[in-house]
């Protein structure tokens, strides 16, 4: 009799733990929502005036942001009619747009720090990626779909169902490919495998640990896919993250 009292109760103890940790998401999602922002250009003699190309989140000071490096324009495409600019919201919801400009580019690792014009923005904690393991719970937060949805940050759930390397020698030549060859020349290194989607408009997103919100990597679909999937034919749908330890290399050298 007793053991099943204390069965029971050590039962009811995970109940109420699971409990607590999935009430606790919401909060944390609600923190970071005014660190996202949406990237692109602007001009405002086109319609639309806003052209988005990816999502970003802001970091150390507030007028910093990190995105993929794939998302901002090369310098040669920019002017001042048609420059880089984010799409923020204030305290009370409304969008606003901010003029940007490309601090630094980590071309191995597809990362890039902006900085943006205005008032502060609430940044968001960088974790230690280090620390990750396979089957973690992670979300990640952005604009998919290219903003067709609307700019309201979504979030995804997951887990991290593996840690890998970004690229592996093809079996034989038909499986390599020019993006692959050059990373296996600069030399590989280990991503986050999601089992989280994360659809176009997400490269750039923050994926943070559910509990505290930290930032553990960056998810990337473009530059990932290209040296990691080079055995297949069509791009698989698994989402990847660059873990945030090469985040904290490219802010400490900005």
């Amino acid at each position: 009799m007793r053991s099943k009292i204390v069965r029971r109760l050590f039962n009811f103890g995970l109940f109420l733990l699971s409990t607590v940790a999935v009430a606790d998401l919401p909060s944390v999602i609600e923190k970071i929502k005014p660190s996202i922002i949406a990237v692109g250009t602007y001009n405002k003699t086109q319609s639309p005036a806003f052209v988005f190309r990816g999502t970003g989140f802001v970091v150390g000071n507030g007028n910093e942001a990190i995105t993929n490096a794939h998302v901002v324009p090369d310098t040669a495409q920019q002017s001042d009619a048609n420059g880089l600019s984010v799409l923020t919201r204030n305290g009370q919801g409304d969008l606003a747009i901010r003029r940007a400009q490309i601090l630094r580019k980590d071309s191995a690792h597809d990362l890039a720090v902006i900085r943006i014009d205005g008032q502060p923005i609430p940044a968001m904690a960088i974790g230690d990626s280090a620390t990750v393991r396979e089957g973690q719970a992670v979300a990640l937060i952005g604009f998919p779909i290219g903003g067709a949805l609307g700019f309201s940050p979504v979030t995804h759930r997951g887990i991290v169902a593996a840690i890998t390397p970004i690229a592996l020698p093809g079996g034989n030549s038909q499986q390599l490919n020019e993006k692959l060859i050059q990373q296996l020349r600069r030399g590989s290194f280990d991503i986050f495998q999601l089992d989280a989607t994360a659809y176009p408009g997400n490269s750039g997103s923050p994926l943070f640990d559910t509990d505290t919100g930290a930032v553990i990597g960056v998810i990337n679909m473009v530059f990932v896919k290209g040296r990691k999937e080079a055995a297949i034919s069509n791009p698989s749908g698994i989402t990847y993250a660059i873990p945030a330890r090469h985040l904290k290399t490219l802010l400490i050298n900005n």
